[in-house]
């Protein structure tokens, strides 16, 4: 058998998902009842689409307080500065005490006080106010629900899972083994499992630093350059890649033996017509083919 040098390789083929680039998780900044949730998994939304309701008399109870003790609070400085500056006018003709002057400044920062206290007290109702609307921070798609109208919801509990426009991501669970061979800079080919003829390049983007515990399998993202149309989230897609390529022998795995233990083969010489039992490194084994 003669052999020769060329390039060495693995192709591996995986099956995957197309999902977002980025995802968010869309929560109340408050806690409540939700009255009202008009999107639903699969729907496309536009960045500042209502996404959700709370209850909220009881935020627009205290907003309208809160603006009443506001108004209540500016009147009163109305009528402290009035008294003030005519006790300022008064104090210098003497018909007043400095006392009386006094007491009247100190009436007019009091109220003045007074209203900043109201006023910060109505910017906070109007803020827990606009708590119990949920808006869409970006345009996308729902992928996922968390909660249902009717339900009490906590801050921060999830409510939708938004799927933003923009880059695409085919995600796979790739073996450890063929994790040794893959670099970053591995091109992949990525196509639609049901149509081959729809596919794009893509370059790994993101590899999980842990496996798996039960699958021992590493999560791999990679991106798509200018997928088509057709690669919609959740479809399921099939990569391909060309890995650990490099100078390399390939020969019949039966060629293989050993001595002390080590990879070895038998080496003819065609000009003596001798044979000779050499070491060698194996770089890839498969059941009917190694690459040394």
């Amino acid at each position: 058998m003669t052999i020769e040098t060329r390039e060495s390789g693995e192709t591996v083929t995986l099956t995957g998902q197309i999902e977002a680039q980025e995802e968010v998780r869309l929560a109340f900044r408050a806690g409540g009842r939700m009255i009202e949730r008009p999107v639903n998994v699969g729907d496309r939304v536009r960045a500042g689409q209502l996404i959700g309701r709370l209850e909220s008399e009881t935020p627009r109870d205290a907003l309208r307080t809160a603006r009443a003790d506001l108004t209540a609070a500016q009147a009163r400085l109305v009528e402290a500065r009035n008294r003030f500056e005519r006790f300022q006018s008064l104090l210098a003709s003497g018909f007043v005490t400095r006392a009386m002057f006094d007491e009247a400044q100190q009436a007019f920062r009091s109220a003045e006080a007074q209203v900043d206290a109201a006023r910060a007290r109505v910017n906070t109702a109007e803020t827990q106010l606009g708590y119990t609307e949920l808006f869409a921070d970006s345009s996308g798609s729902v992928t996922a629900r968390g909660a249902e109208p009717g339900e009490v919801v906590t801050a921060g509990q999830m409510i939708v899972q938004l799927a933003r426009e923009g880059g695409r991501d085919a995600v796979f669970d790739v073996p450890a083994r063929i994790m040794r061979d893959a670099s970053i800079d591995t091109q992949i080919d990525v196509f639609l499992s049901d149509d081959p003829e729809i596919r794009a390049a893509a370059r790994v983007r993101e590899v999980s630093p842990q496996a798996d515990p039960v699958t021992r399998t590493f999560r791999v993202r990679v991106g798509l350059i200018d997928p088509p149309e057709p690669m919609r989230l959740g479809s399921t897609v099939t990569g391909r890649a060309r890995l650990g390529t490099g100078p390399g022998i390939e020969i019949p795995a039966s060629a293989l033996t050993s001595t002390d233990g080590q990879p070895a083969v038998w080496i003819l010489d065609p000009e003596t017509n001798t044979v000779d039992l050499r070491n060698i490194e194996v770089l890839r084994f498969d059941l009917d083919q190694i690459t040394v």
